[in-house]
């Protein structure tokens, strides 16, 4: 089997390392570029969301924590935040309206809760081409097996968005969790 091509952006949000460092391992050994962001405060995710601080690519994946359909993010003291930047350790659908810009790009998300519907909606709203990512609190290594099973289906089976996403979402019953907008 021929595997093709493919752009990934990797960002990395706190206490997240380990999942990334596994992710960019595989998905560099399956033929892919991935481009790593390492997120030590809310402008770090911004500029990634609004194309600033992008290279081309095919898909965004977000590796973070999540709660109650949020992104969490590193806790900065007030004094820290710099002028115009999300001022919490939560970012939700209201800021990825306010600062994303994702036209023509595919979006994962690793984090529990993160497949919220508002969530979703958001990052539909600032045009990405899809949007992937558990509705429930997930295990980590079920995240893994998903993510690593759908770029593979992807890349070297030349699957359809929607056929990788059934493979890699019937593998258990953690997997399921995972939902495509």
């Amino acid at each position: 089997m021929r595997q093709s091509s493919m752009c990934i952006t990797l960002v990395a949000g706190p206490n997240c390392e380990l999942e990334s460092f596994a992710l960019r391992s595989a998905l560099e050994y399956y033929g892919a570029k991935v481009h790593m962001h390492w997120v030590g405060r809310p402008n770090d995710l911004v500029s990634v969301l609004s194309g600033e601080n992008r290279e081309e690519t095919d898909y965004l994946i977000l590796s973070f924590h999540g709660e109650d359909g949020k992104f969490i993010l590193p806790e900065l003291g007030q004094e820290v935040y710099e002028k115009n930047e999300p001022r919490s350790c939560y970012f939700g659908p209201e800021e990825v309206r306010a600062y994303a810009d994702l036209q023509g790009v595919h979006v994962l998300a690793t984090g529990c809760t993160l497949g919220d519907k508002e969530l979703a909606e958001a990052f539909r709203q600032c045009k990405s081409s899809s949007y992937i990512a558990p509705g429930d609190y997930i295990d980590g290594n079920a995240t893994l097996i998903f993510v690593l099973t759908f770029i593979y289906e992807l890349m070297t089976n030349a699957k359809s968005q929607e056929a990788a996403f059934q493979k890699a979402a019937s593998i258990d019953k953690e997997t399921s969790l995972f939902q495509l907008f």
